[in-house]
């Protein structure tokens, strides 16, 4: 596999990782008892971490792709494998 790819298809897993990971951890103003600012949406987070989330996407996503770069390399799941219609 030539790095461009690896580098392509790990940016997939990235975002991927991104939209799975954003959802956990966020509290609203109500939730943690902070004031609101005029205007705030009632589901607006109060606590949010650009920070944490770009950590644990990026974790997520390396063992995501480490998954998938040794099924390539081993061959450990094969699309013949998943061939149900025999």
């Amino acid at each position: 596999m030539k790095w461009t790819s690896a580098l392509a298809i790990f940016t997939l897993f990235w975002v991927m990782s991104a939209f799975v990971v954003m959802p956990f951890g966020v509290r609203t103003a109500d939730e943690v008892g902070a004031p609101k600012v005029p205007g705030q949406a009632d589901s607006a987070p109060a606590n949010f971490s650009a920070r944490r989330i770009l950590l644990r996407t990026t974790a997520l996503a390396l063992v995501s792709f480490g998954l998938y770069y040794f099924n390539y390399i081993n061959e450990w799941l094969t699309v013949d494998m998943l061939d149900f219609t025999q």
